[in-house]
């Protein structure tokens, strides 16, 4: 087997890193990519470049946010391939809630100057005062909101960006969602 792939190598290398060697993070990051792109691309050959690339880039940001949890002890590689499976699920998720919101047409419809045949009007009316209530609520609240459900942004990604646990965040979504109910419902 390669020994870039034996382990030894990248968990003294990820060892190292830990405890702030810079020269030692270079190279398990420069390590960390080829194995990622070899990885991704040999379990989803039908992914473009640009694809693998971005994938890469999202199993590196993963290693960066996540590397205190690496144990020193085991073997680096199992801990990278998890990383690598996690981060191409979640993209095929988040492929998939886009995909779901998109509508092929051959033609687009026409619209109308009569008020009542544009009916997308009342929607946009909605989208403004949804927009307002978001504002309104307070900043864990509308963090949340706007990492998970607009942003669309997994509990795990969105607890790194926001910096509340995973907990914290699941009790503001559902708090903010639960006000904008309330909100939505009396206008």
């Amino acid at each position: 087997m390669d020994d870039a792939f034996s382990g030894e190598p990248l968990q003294r290398l990820m060892a190292a890193a830990q405890h702030g060697d810079a020269g030692a993070y270079r190279s398990l990051l420069l390590e960390a990519t080829g194995i990622a792109r070899r990885v991704i691309r040999r379990r989803h050959p039908f992914l473009s470049h640009d694809d693998v690339e971005d994938l890469v880039q999202d199993v590196l940001l993963s290693v960066h946010a996540v590397r205190a949890t690496y144990d020193p002890v085991r073997p680096f590689l199992p801990w990278l391939v998890a990383i690598i499976r996690n981060r191409v699920a979640d993209a095929a998720r988040r492929h998939a809630r886009q995909r779901a919101w998109q509508v092929a047409v051959d033609e687009y419809p026409e619209t109308y100057d009569a008020a009542r045949a544009n009916t997308e009007a009342a929607g946009f009316a909605n989208a403004d005062a949804l927009r307002k209530a978001v504002a309104g609520l307070p900043e864990g609240q509308r963090t949340a909101i706007e990492l998970t459900k607009l942003q669309e942004l997994s509990l795990k990604e969105a607890a790194v960006r926001s910096g509340m646990s995973v907990a914290a965040l699941k009790v503001a979504s559902h708090r903010a969602v639960k006000t904008l109910r309330r909100i939505m419902g009396s206008r």
